[in-house]
């Protein structure tokens, strides 16, 4: 069964200052770096939906091999984008995703392999670090209906991964998934 990357970086990182796809920490933008952690992580095709800026991303980032999708509704949230790059692989032989936000530069190739493991198309499971929720989550295709309908402003699946109790996949050990909001939450 083949497991999807959906790489979320369409925002206008308004906290941050500019979207953060465009962000370059040790020479790389964290666009290429998150959909290279994903397909490092076993994921193929990776999904990459950008809104904000889209047009200098495609300028400034290599993002080769992946599938990339505009959402013309960024602003209204992250779930629009998560709307927007389920509707990119539904009816295509993908039998779940593993969907994680350019925000995340801590998030490792190991952290996805291992979200990538229990993957099915019922499967739902979100990485954690010392017990809280984090991303990268994966997204079975049975869920995918659900996490459309629920997936609204910023809350993206979050709220669908709590009601139906989501398999939390310590992660930990093997990455950071603190979100950065602002430069000075930049990793060192």
């Amino acid at each position: 069964m083949r497991v999807a990357g959906l790489l979320l970086a369409a925002g206008a990182g308004r906290r941050f200052g500019g979207p953060k796809a465009l962000v370059s920490h040790g020479g790389v933008l964290w666009v290429d770096r998150a959909a290279a952690v994903l397909r490092d992580g076993g994921c193929a095709p990776v999904v990459v939906v950008l809104g904000a800026s889209a047009s200098s991303v495609r300028a400034s980032a290599a993002l080769e091999g992946c599938v990339v999708v505009d959402n013309p509704d960024w602003a209204t949230g992250m779930g629009s984008s998560l709307r927007a790059g389920l509707a990119a692989l539904t009816g295509s032989d993908v039998g779940a995703v593993v969907v994680l936000p350019v925000d995340t530069p801590g998030v490792t190739a190991a952290a996805v392999e291992r979200l990538r493991a229990p993957a099915s198309p019922a499967a739902l499971a979100r990485a954690s670090y010392d017990g809280a929720p984090g991303h990268p989550v994966l997204i079975g295709a049975d869920h995918w209906p659900g996490v459309v309908a629920s997936a609204v402003g910023d809350a993206g699946a979050r709220d669908y991964l709590r009601r139906h109790s989501a398999l939390d996949v310590p992660c930990g050990d093997v990455a950071d998934g603190d979100d950065v909001d602002h430069p000075r939450d930049l990793p060192t």
